[in-house]
């Protein structure tokens, strides 16, 4: 008994590991009577490796978002370029004015902030009395310039509770001239 369980949980282990198209091809070998749908002793590393899959599903969908805001208002910028290599939990899109137009469902799980909340709102929505006046007098400053930037501010949630959020902001351009922003957030220690 306890061998097999051995077995079982190797093979639950082996199964998770498998995307969808090796996982078919893999159980037309496993006999009808040992077939497992899902595994269930490893579903901890089972699970993990869903979470992950939907996590990057969602990074890929937001991106492409963001993609589709680049073609309809013609940016020059990279896109990809601008995501290669950053780690993100909320993506807000603004105007010259710094009005919100577009944040993703990272934004609100970070924030607790629906998105019809803020949009057309500028993200000072998020800041309160523990905000350093010294942040925000960084972001000012370095709005104006053609350069991206990193600023780490202390935000506040939607309940009140502050964070430390590193934010990470891009000019989007048009023939070289700045029509928006992009900033790239995840909360920090």
């Amino acid at each position: 008994m306890k061998y097999n369980l051995y077995k079982m949980m190797c093979l639950d282990i082996y199964l998770s590991s498998l995307n969808k198209t090796e996982y078919e091809a893999v159980s037309k070998t496993i006999s009808k009577g040992s077939r497992i749908i899902t595994p269930l002793t490893s579903w901890d590393i089972y699970s993990q490796g869903n979470i992950e899959k939907l996590q990057e599903a969602e990074r890929l969908q937001d991106i492409r978002k963001v993609k589709s805001y680049a073609k309809k208002m013609n940016w020059d910028n990279d896109i990809d370029f601008i995501f290669e290599k950053e780690t993100f939990e909320a993506i807000l899109i603004t105007d010259l004015k710094q009005k919100i137009i577009w944040v993703n469902k990272g934004f609100t799980k970070m924030t607790g902030y629906l998105k019809r909340e803020v949009l057309n709102k500028t993200p000072r929505v998020l800041q309160g009395s523990k905000t350093s006046d010294t942040s925000r007098s960084n972001i000012k400053e370095k709005l104006k310039t053609n350069l991206a930037f990193t600023e780490v501010i202390t935000n506040y949630k939607k309940d009140g509770t502050p964070y430390k959020c590193e934010v990470k902001i891009f000019p989007l351009k048009v023939n070289n001239k700045k029509t928006h922003f992009v900033a790239l957030e995840r909360q920090v220690a």
